[in-house]
């Protein structure tokens, strides 16, 4: 299963430079197998996400407000 490569011929910069133009060439043809969302589809996730957000912030801020009004106050109320 290992492959033969040979590494670029050269000093040290021109193997780095040589490298990266095998990875950016690399890059570009992952990329052109990419199936993108259409527009109608990446809306609907935006949205979904956007809602998701904000449920999960009022979650998470009266859970907080609630262990605040709990622990605090009540340790507040016992130390009078």
């Amino acid at each position: 299963m290992s492959a033969d490569v040979q590494a670029p011929e050269g000093n040290a910069l021109t193997k780095a430079v040589g490298g990266t133009g095998g990875f950016l060439r690399d890059v570009r043809a992952e990329l052109g197998k990419v199936t993108w969302p259409s527009r109608e589809e990446l809306l609907k996730a935006t949205r979904m996400i956007v809602v998701m957000s904000i449920i999960l912030g009022l979650a998470i801020g009266w859970m907080d407000l609630l262990l605040n009004l709990i622990f605090v106050d009540a340790v507040a109320a016992l130390t009078r």
